[in-house]
């Protein structure tokens, strides 16, 4: 098996793969700076433990470990993590020792964050392009993909969540509500008219930067015509209620990062 790890800003999703089967996943809410330099290994370590044991695994069916992280002060905790588990060093997106089967065409690549780039090769292999790949995460990205699987260029919005915290924490009078799909676009109390400006305001900022992405047609890409596909923890949520979202795969970070690691097997 393998275990693939996406840390994120918000959460960390471990994922058990055979071959490209996915078997469980998980999350946990991503600790603090602070924390990670207590024993949060041994409880990840714990947790991994409950899971397999759930699953009548163990550790030694784990044949390797691929990571995609955000978080660079996370990275040396998921190593001891896999150090005291498989007594092994992970394979990490981003790093030079591990090369992608896919390119960043952008000015600096390496500045589009590996769980993109994940995401980028996951949507290629599933997919074809050219693609748009929108990740409903603690930041809402729009990544351009072209035929060849090449990363091109992104969007980088704030996240559904971090506007409505952002909402709540600046208005003295606004309460803090649940991202939901409210029952009419005009709201009739505080809470309704605030689920509506984040619900809709998203699908509204989606529907318009899409448009405005095929209008532009950036160099030319586009001419075969353009699939959107979502992703994240809201893809679920709001993606049914985008016109323009083609296909949705809440799992997509975490398949790229196996066929990222199945890339890596065959060319041993």
């Amino acid at each position: 098996m393998l275990l693939a790890i996406d840390a994120g800003n918000t959460t960390i999703c471990f994922a058990l793969f055979q071959e490209r089967r996915l078997l469980k996943k998980w999350r946990i809410a991503t600790p603090a700076p602070v924390e990670v330099c207590t024993d949060i290994p041994k409880e990840w370590s714990v947790g991994l433990q409950h899971e397999l044991t759930a699953m009548e695994f163990s550790d030694d069916d784990i044949e390797d470990v691929i990571i995609s992280c955000v978080v660079p002060k996370f990275l040396r905790a998921l190593h001891d993590f896999c150090l005291r588990c498989f007594s092994r060093e992970p394979f990490v997106v981003g790093e030079p020792s591990l090369p992608l089967p896919v390119a960043s065409l952008i000015d600096r690549p390496g500045e589009e964050g590996a769980d993109l780039m994940a995401n980028a090769f996951a949507a290629h292999v599933l997919y074809q392009g050219p693609l748009l790949v929108i990740d409903f995460g603690t930041a809402t990205t729009l990544s351009l993909i072209d035929h060849q699987g090449n990363f091109c260029g992104a969007i980088i919005a704030p996240g559904v969540n971090v506007s409505l915290q952002a909402l709540y924490q600046s208005a003295a009078k606004l309460p803090e509500v649940p991202v939901i799909k409210p029952r009419n676009v005009i709201g009739t109390n505080t809470i309704d008219a605030m689920q509506s400006g984040i619900f809709w305001g998203y699908i509204s900022m989606i529907e318009g930067l899409v448009a405005r992405i095929k209008a532009e047609n950036f160099r030319g890409l586009l001419q075969d015509g353009l699939k959107v596909v979502a992703t994240g923890g809201l893809s679920s949520l709001i993606a049914p209620s985008c016109s323009t979202i083609t296909h949705i795969d809440a799992d997509l970070t975490v398949k790229g990062l196996a066929f990222i690691y199945e890339t890596l097997e065959k060319g041993k």
